[in-house]
């Protein structure tokens, strides 16, 4: 707080904002270009998924209770079916979406909130797609009740909100961390693999490629909660926010775009 005397008086003007670091106007340019890049290139990928796509789904179904409580469960029943190719150019529009509004009509809130040290598109965009996507995964590894997928995706989006609260929390120029709402979220995180793998364990059925899907898109869906981790830690170059803001983009293009194919080619390959 600054005090300037003025003809006998003080007059109390407040202390200019801390700046995250790293996000100067250099790096913001960089940073639009990445996500005009990321537009285009996430809408190619969604376009070309579209055309290739045939018409693979998957049903989500129900066993609705009849009869007293411990009474035996009815057959499943088909709700709807869920066209995988479909869904996957949803995820990869969804996430284009995300770039095209922080490069153009909501610039000026993207680059106020990263001068705040915080992204809330990142966190909203996650909760939809990234949600679709664990959604996706259950479905190859059996997770089909309608029960279940909702309990997934509501543990999956509390994941991606505390992620949000993480960044909400920890504004720049603070004296101290915490990162209470990072491990919070990795604990809600988990339950859908924890699901999933109990599935894959149980299954003598399972066929091969949907092992590589589930391995390899655990790797890469913790990936973004580990660039979050080594932000708040400072650990090297994620000492400067910039720097995990550019993380996040890279991790968008080549976790996403990957994750996006091998839940494709795994709908071509039944």
């Amino acid at each position: 707080m600054e005090v300037n005397r003025r003809k006998g008086s003080f007059i109390a003007t407040a202390d200019p904002p801390v700046i995250a670091t790293g996000v100067t106007p250099e790096r913001l340019t960089g940073l639009r270009r990445w996500n005009i890049g990321l537009t285009l290139l996430h809408l190619a990928q969604a376009a070309l998924i579209l055309f290739l796509a045939d018409d693979f789904a998957i049903a989500v179904t129900s066993s609705f209770p009849e009869g007293a409580p411990g009474s035996p469960a009815p057959p499943p029943e088909t709700l709807f079916d869920v066209r995988i190719g479909v869904a996957v150019a949803i995820f990869l529009g969804l996430a284009a979406l995300d770039h095209l509004l922080t490069a153009t009509v909501s610039r000026d809130v993207y680059v106020r909130d990263l001068r705040r040290g915080i992204n809330r598109f990142r966190w909203v965009e996650y909760s939809f797609s990234a949600t679709l996507m664990i959604v996706l995964i259950g479905f190859y590894s059996g997770v089909t009740s309608i029960n279940a997928v909702i309990a997934v995706a509501g543990a999956n989006v509390g994941m991606i909100l505390f992620g949000w609260l993480q960044e909400r929390m920890n504004p720049p120029g603070r004296t101290s961390t915490t990162m209470l709402p990072f491990w919070f979220g990795a604990l809600v995180g988990i339950a859908p693999w924890i699901s999933i793998g109990v599935n894959i364990v149980g299954s003598s059925t399972v066929p091969g490629f949907v092992y590589g899907i589930v391995l390899a898109q655990f790797v890469f869906f913790f990936s973004f909660g580990v660039n979050q981790l080594l932000q708040y830690r400072e650990v090297g170059p994620w000492a400067d926010y910039a720097f995990g803001e550019k993380a996040y983009l890279v991790l968008s293009l080549g976790a996403k775009s990957l994750l996006a194919w091998q839940i494709f080619a795994g709908s071509l390959a039944t």
